[in-house]
């Protein structure tokens, strides 16, 4: 069966973007702030949050490349147990931004915890800007994650800007495209507002952005985290400037009915369209 033919789920669900300012090079802190924004979203009913590109360090290349052991993360790292305990505790999925190594070398990352606790394999970032190809290697498998009959495909920051990424989750199966992110004050606000709602409404699925707040990298960032529908309409945004945990709800009637006013994945299917790239699927639950 095809995938964009798939049965859409039967029940809502809540999800939240969190923005913050990381602080630099402090990955203690940064993760004890995930902990405290993870309880926020889970008391306003969230079952899954969403934090900002390489959150847990700073955005911070030089630091990252000058030190990997000390700011990127591998799957055992046992500085991320606060992270696995407050999903434990209050049932919730967290995905958090971060660098990450192994033997092929650095990752641009999205760490995945389930509601369990368990720290699933991470997604790594397929379109790396120009200024991070110096330092990192770009990912080259997407990652779905499956929650309550909700496919979600994550995304990093410079994947959005693809309209092939967003489209092969789509006919992958995915109903929302998660993406965390640092879009700069200059020339991010701009980008941000015409690609997020594009890929929403291009492939009919909700998307979420977390976007930073304040500096970060040498970046002054935009905030403006946001959640948009599959018609592309704003669901929920946060401030430009303010920390914040914005929610909204993901409707299976509202998927539903905008897939069938708004046909294009399925006559995109119906035409047979080469698509390329592998897709692993992991469950939430």
């Amino acid at each position: 069966m095809n995938h964009t033919q798939a049965l859409l789920p039967q029940t809502s669900l809540r999800i939240a973007a969190a923005q913050a300012q990381p602080v630099s090079g402090d990955v203690t802190t940064n993760i004890a702030r995930t902990v405290e924004l993870t309880a926020l979203a889970a008391n306003a009913g969230a079952k899954l949050v969403v934090f900002p590109e390489k959150f847990l360090s700073g955005y911070e290349p030089g630091l990252i490349a000058g030190d990997p052991a000390k700011y990127a993360f591998d799957a055992n790292d046992a500085r991320l147990e606060p992270i696995r305990n407050i999903c434990r505790q209050l049932e919730i999925a967290v995905i958090v931004g971060a660098a990450t190594h192994g033997e092929g070398g650095l990752h641009i990352s999205s760490l995945v915890f389930s509601r369990s606790g368990e720290q699933l394999d991470p997604y790594h970032k397929q379109y790396l800007y120009s200024s991070e190809t110096k330092i990192y290697r770009p990912g080259t498998q997407g990652r779905m994650l499956e929650i309550d009959g909700w496919r979600l495909a994550l995304g990093v920051c410079y994947d959005s800007g693809f309209p092939e990424h967003a489209r092969l989750a789509a006919v992958n199966g995915a109903h929302a495209y998660l993406v965390s992110a640092l879009f700069s004050v200059k020339t991010g606000y701009h980008q941000l507002r015409i690609w997020f709602p594009a890929r929403a409404f291009d492939n009919t699925v909700y998307a979420l952005l977390s976007n930073h707040i304040g500096t970060t990298g040498g970046w002054a960032t935009c905030g403006a985290s946001a959640i948009w529908s599959p018609s592309g309409d704003v669901v929920a945004e946060a401030s430009r400037e303010r920390e914040q945990v914005i929610t909204a709800l993901l409707d299976p009637a509202v998927l539903a009915d905008v897939r069938e006013r708004e046909t294009v994945l399925a006559d995109f299917n119906a035409r047979g369209e080469a698509t390329t790239g592998a897709y692993a699927v992991q469950s939430l639950d």
